[in-house]
C-alpha cells in the first residue's frame, strides 16, 4: 500500500512539473508575440484567450508572421495590427475578438443564407472562426477579380493576415477624412470596384466611407467580412444601401449623380 502511494505522488510531482512546464512555455510565448509599440518593452495583450495566441504563434511557426510590432486599430469587434512578414515586408493582422456577444447577433444576418457557410455551429467561436473565413474568401474572390482591395495572405481561426494599406504601421485614411481633388474621378473609381464585385458574384454589404482607404490616390475597398455572394436572401438590399451611401457621400462633396435606384440597374446590368 505505501508503494502504491509513493507511486501516485511521484505521478502528481511529474503532471505538476509537466504543467508547470507547458504553462512556462505558453506564458514565453504570449511574451514575444505581442508588442506595444508605445514601449519598449514587450507586453502582453489581455484581450487575447491562449488559444488566439497559439494561433499567431502557429502563423509565426509557418512563416507567415516574423513579428507583431502593434495596435493599428481597436473596435468592439476586432483588433488590427501591424506587423512584418518573414520578407520583412509589412502585412495587416486583423484578430477577431470571441467574445463578443453583441458581434456574434451581428453577424448572423451576413451568413444565414450564405451557401458557403451552411453547416457551422451557432456557438460564438464557431461563428467568429467562420466569420474570419468568410473575410479570407471574400477578399481572395474580390482580388482575383481585380477589385482594388488588400490581398489575402493566410487566415486561421479567428486571425486573417492581409496586405497592409499604409506606411510606417499607420493606416491609409479613410475616404470620410480625405479632401478629395477630384471626387468625380475617385467616385468612379469606388463605382467600378462594386461593379467588378458584383460581376464576381459578391455585395459588399457594408460599404460606406468608413471601409474605403485612400492610397497612392486610389481608392481601396476593405473590411469585406459582411460580404455576400448574389445568392443570399438579402443580397439586393445589401447592394442598395452600399450605392445610397455612395451617392449620398459623394452628393455632400458636390457631385450631381442620378439617384440610387438607377446607379443599381447600371451595377446590375453591367
Amino acid at each position: 500500500m505505501r508503494g502504491s502511494n509513493e507511486l501516485r505522488e511521484r505521478m502528481k510531482d511529474k503532471r505538476r512539473e509537466r504543467l508547470e512546464y507547458e504553462e512556462a512555455k505558453i506564458e514565453r510565448r504570449d511574451r514575444m508575440l505581442i508588442k506595444d509599440k508605445t514601449s519598449e518593452r514587450e507586453v502582453l495583450e489581455e484581450v487575447f484567450d491562449k488559444r488566439t495566441l497559439m494561433t499567431i504563434y502557429d502563423l509565426m511557426n509557418a512563416g507567415v508572421i516574423s513579428e507583431v510590432v502593434g495596435v493599428v486599430k481597436s473596435g468592439k469587434e476586432s483588433r488590427l495590427y501591424w506587423g512584418k512578414d518573414a520578407n520583412g515586408e509589412d502585412i495587416a493582422i486583423k484578430i477577431y475578438l470571441t467574445t463578443s456577444a453583441e458581434f456574434k447577433r451581428g453577424m448572423l444576418p451576413y451568413i444565414e443564407g450564405d451557401p458557403r457557410f451552411k453547416r457551422i455551429r451557432r456557438d460564438t467561436h464557431s461563428l467568429v472562426y467562420a466569420w474570419a473565413q468568410k473575410e479570407f474568401k471574400n477578399l481572395k474572390l474580390a482580388y482575383e477579380c481585380g477589385v482594388n482591395v488588400p490581398k489575402p495572405i493566410a487566415v486561421s481561426r479567428n486571425v486573417l493576415v492581409m496586405e497592409f494599406i499604409g506606411e510606417d504601421g499607420v493606416s491609409a485614411p479613410l475616404l470620410k477624412e480625405v479632401r478629395l481633388d477630384d471626387p468625380k474621378k475617385t467616385y468612379q473609381e469606388v463605382l467600378e470596384n462594386i461593379k467588378k464585385l458584383y460581376k464576381c458574384g459578391l455585395i459588399h454589404s457594408d460599404l460606406s466611407e468608413y471601409n474605403i482607404m485612400i492610397h497612392n490616390g486610389e481608392a481601396v475597398l476593405f473590411d469585406l467580412s459582411q460580404g455576400v455572394p448574389l445568392e443570399h436572401p438579402l443580397a439586393e438590399e445589401f447592394l442598395i444601401r452600399d450605392v445610397r451611401n455612395l451617392v449620398r457621400f459623394f452628393s455632400r462633396r458636390g457631385l450631381k449623380l442620378p439617384d440610387p435606384e438607377s446607379v443599381v440597374k447600371e451595377i446590375v446590368e453591367g
